[in-house]
């Protein structure tokens, strides 16, 4: 496996020379600056590149951008409305320039409106440690009492609308004011969280556009990208929603291996692939990480790793992200199930037999409270996991 790590740009406030130190292999990396739906040019592709394989003292660093996480999909393509069929042309394009500059991976999402979602950026572990964390009576309250989404009630149980009310009657106007930047910051790399009222008007959007609609545009849309990411040379590998279950109303469509499956035998070619996440599809109970490793295995182009504790049996329950092994995935069997496919690519010749993975998420520990890097993306924290993990193959990989 070729060990990365996610970098934000030249804002990140964990670097070139901290990822050097970690020792990562390779860089995961976006234009987030570029307005989705455009195109990502040459030039800027060029200016990215060039971002990473310099330190600030201008001496080379030996690190490539590896991996492109993420080329956004618009809300347009999504619901296919407005400029849908021009942003389709522009992806192309994009993916025609990360070609030509000798990008072979590219991650994306089919998430509307909202990408991962927490009620706390910051929550205190008994360690001291903080970790990002999805508490369900939190989001409720947030979601019937804040947002007051018309139809809010119909999506919780009876039991769950009454601590709902509780803990919202307890917060305080600084509590709401924090919950709610918590639950809307956005898509990661974007520069602030969107407003409530673009919220609002995003979700009223997607009033009419079930599950099934969204699916049937998500198949639309890969017809279209992957034929040319496969003639180009290009993996594309879809991400899973964050958290894996409905919320605010909108319809979810890559949340379980069902779901990967319908996708796949849609749009039946290699480049058609998967990013495996194991910390979004480990929260839920239901999702057995190592058995889709092993069964979808031959298109899974791209690997989180990182780990949830699953604080109920609900398929839609709270959680909060854990050390690495520390969690509810079986990270050990995950990765020998990872490391088994490279195996048998190795023996059919595949040119893309080292998976890419990187460290997904971590927990802010020691000097990374003070850093304030992007929520999720700390330097030790994700530099322990990232340690732990190689404990892993190293022993996994011993003669």
């Amino acid at each position: 496996m070729r060990q990365t790590w996610r970098w934000f740009g030249p804002k990140d406030r964990v670097g070139i020379e901290d990822m050097l130190q970690a020792g990562v292999e390779g860089v995961v990396s976006a234009l987030h600056h570029i307005p989705t739906g455009d195109v990502w040019s040459a030039e800027e592709i060029t200016r990215r590149q060039q971002a990473i394989a310099f330190k600030s003292d201008g001496s080379t660093s030996g690190l490539a951008w590896d991996v492109v996480e993420s080329l956004p999909v618009s809300e347009d393509i999504k619901k296919q409305s407005g400029l849908w069929r021009t942003h389709i042309a522009n992806y192309k394009q994009s993916m025609q320039n990360l070609a030509d500059a000798g990008l072979e991976t590219i991650c994306y999402n089919f998430m509307p409106v909202l990408d991962w979602t927490r009620t706390d950026l910051h929550y205190r572990l008994p360690t001291g440690a903080t970790c990002m964390r999805f508490d369900l009576i939190d989001f409720a309250a947030f979601d019937l009492f804040i947002l007051e989404r018309a139809g809010a009630a119909d999506d919780f149980p009876q039991e769950v609308i009454a601590k709902a009310q509780e803990r919202f009657n307890r917060l305080h106007e600084e509590g709401k004011e924090l919950l709610t930047r918590s639950i809307i910051y956005g898509l990661p790399g974007d520069a602030e969280a969107p407003s409530m009222e673009k919220v609002r008007a995003n979700l009223a959007e997607y009033e009419n556009i079930s599950a099934d609609q969204l699916r049937s545009n998500f198949i639309a849309f890969l017809e279209e990208v992957a034929p040319v990411a496969q003639s180009l040379g290009l993996r594309l590998c879809c991400h899973p929603d964050d958290p894996p279950f409905g919320l605010l109303g909108l319809p979810r469509i890559m949340s379980t291996e069902a779901d990967y499956k319908f996708m796949m035998d849609a749009v039946d070619i290699p480049a058609n692939g998967i990013t495996l996440c194991s910390g979004s599809l480990g929260a839920r109970p239901d999702n057995d990480l190592p058995g889709m490793m092993k069964r979808l295995g031959e298109r899974v182009h791209f690997l989180h790793l990182r780990n949830v504790v699953l604080e109920s049996d609900d398929v839609k329950g709270s959680f909060y992200e854990a050390e690495h092994l520390g969690g509810h995935t079986d990270m050990v069997a995950l990765m020998k199930a990872a490391l088994a496919e490279e195996d048998k690519r190795k023996t059919s010749n595949r040119s893309d037999w080292s998976i890419p993975m990187r460290p997904d998420h971590g927990l802010d520990i020691l000097d990374d409270q003070n850093r304030q890097a992007q929520p999720g993306y700390p330097a030790i924290g994700r530099l322990k996991g990232l340690a732990e993990l190689r404990g892993i193959l190293a022993a996994l990989s011993h003669s």
